[in-house]
């Protein structure tokens, strides 16, 4: 069979940093021993290669905490985690759960339920923001924006959908065409039909640069609405609250989509999958802006860093699809993902995990902010909660992105015992477990300024 030309996407960087440059190389020369090596290898002879994750960094044998520790046994402060690891990896309460829930009941086939499932069920009902009630399960994040997205078309009898460019909601077909990220979307041939697209709110990269003019006044809502009027016949809007850069909106934007949605018979479907359950001071982002959407949908954490589980909370009055499968997933009830997740949500709830986050993060935000005043390099830094983000550039007034510079950051961090992803190239985003101590948050900030001053130094 011909091979198609390459649709080359390798400058692309966006959701997370390069699994393929020459700094990653280096540092793996320097910093792994043969066994590990030997397994790397391996991997990459039986998996599947792709962009962002395979060929692979480096190899676990153990998580717990913040931490993980490597075959070599040498243990990094993980700031990244996929957004799995609000309570900590391998926290004990979550992992006593799953054993219980193993020896009572290991799995719920179709056409049958559980009471896990149920209880689960109604804990998210209750305390999701406004009249969210009505709820379904499946194993993947990417696959409850599936649902979302089917379930807003049967309600609405439209087939069309507004969301953002640089949004991130999963990599199947479905969720890369509402998505807005070249790397997922790029080269694959057609994708959903009526995806459109619009800017991000991002102040800092304003694309009506509204810094120019005082302040955010809102022209990116109102275009977002334009859109809507022109279109006419959108199911819904899908967005990230606050995009994982972090992009954080003024608490008017979100208000105004809002009332333009209702204006135009229009859903609006929130995407916390990487952000709810505590992370940004708040159980649920949204919740910072007053806005309750038509849908809302959280995963990776939600099973505590252990078990695959995602799930979509609806209003009552969209339980319309009684004789569609909206999901179908066989995994839909599943006991043990369930008792994890309830596990989860307990653990958040009874140790304070959310105002940790926003005490610890309101610390850190003054920290890193403190770090700007003292690094070139650093053009912006913004955060909610335990969501940080700190921007390096080349030139403030230019705002150059500084590419190389951040991944010379990363790396010579993680040598020093620091895990953290990039965005868009040269954004540090740092989102530690919501159980991480005051001590070892300022250990992580002093790290990043280290290498920051160590890049600056070498003139990388």
């Amino acid at each position: 069979m011909a091979r198609p030309e390459p649709f080359d996407l390798s400058g692309e960087k966006s959701e997370g940093d390069s699994n393929i440059s020459p700094l990653r190389e280096a540092w793996q020369r320097d910093a792994l021993d043969g066994a590990t090596r030997e397994l790397l290898a391996e991997d990459a002879r039986y998996f599947l290669r792709q962009s962002l994750s395979t060929p692979c960094l480096n190899a676990l044998r153990a998580c717990g905490g913040v931490w993980l520790e490597d075959l070599q046994g040498r243990r990094y402060m993980d700031f990244h985690g996929n957004n799995v690891h609000q309570v900590g990896f391998a926290n004990p309460a979550v992992i006593a759960a799953i054993k219980q829930q193993l020896d009572e009941l290991a799995f719920c086939t179709r056409r049958y339920t559980n009471r896990v499932a149920v209880e689960l069920a109604k804990k998210l009902a209750r305390v999701t923001p406004g009249d969210l009630a009505k709820v379904l399960f499946c194993p993947s994040g990417t696959g409850a924006i599936g649902m979302a997205l089917k379930l807003a078309r049967v309600a609405t009898g439209r087939h069309k959908f507004i969301s953002m460019w640089d949004s991130f909601h999963g990599a199947s077909l479905d969720a890369i065409s509402v998505g807005g990220e070249a790397v997922f979307r790029g080269g694959v041939g057609p994708l959903l039909p009526g995806c459109e697209h619009v800017p991000p709110a991002d102040s800092y990269r304003c694309l009506w640069d509204c810094a120019s003019r005082g302040g955010c006044d809102l022209k990116c809502a109102s275009y977002l609405e334009y859109v809507l009027e022109h279109e006419r016949d959108v199911a819904a809007v899908i967005a990230e609250p606050i995009r994982s850069t972090p992009y954080i909106p003024p608490r008017e934007y979100w208000q105004s989509i809002r009332r333009a949605c209702d204006r135009h018979g229009t859903l609006l479907i929130f995407d916390e999958i990487c952000h709810a359950l505590g992370r940004t001071g708040r159980m649920f982002t949204c919740e910072h802006f007053d806005v309750t959407p038509d849908i809302l949908v959280l995963g990776k954490g939600l099973g505590g860093g252990v078990m695959p589980l995602a799930a979509i909370v609806a209003r009552p009055e969209l339980d319309v699809a009684a004789d569609r499968a909206l999901g179908h997933y066989t995994h839909e009830k599943s006991p043990v993902a369930c008792a994890a997740a309830l596990a989860t949500i307990s653990y958040i709830e009874e140790h304070g995990l959310v105002e940790n986050a926003r005490a610890l993060g309101e610390r850190a935000l003054s920290s890193l902010r403190g770090l700007a005043a003292r690094h070139a390099l650093i053009g912006d830094v913004r955060g909610l909660g335990l969501l940080l983000g700190v921007e390096l550039v080349t030139d403030r007034q230019t705002k150059e992105r500084a590419t190389a510079q951040a991944e010379e950051v990363m790396y010579r961090a993680l040598s020093k015992g620091l895990s953290f992803k990039l965005t868009m190239g040269n954004i540090i985003t740092l989102t530690p477990p919501l159980t991480i101590a005051a001590e070892e948050m300022d250990r992580a900030v002093a790290i990043v300024e280290e290498c920051l001053g160590e890049v600056e130094a070498a003139g990388c």
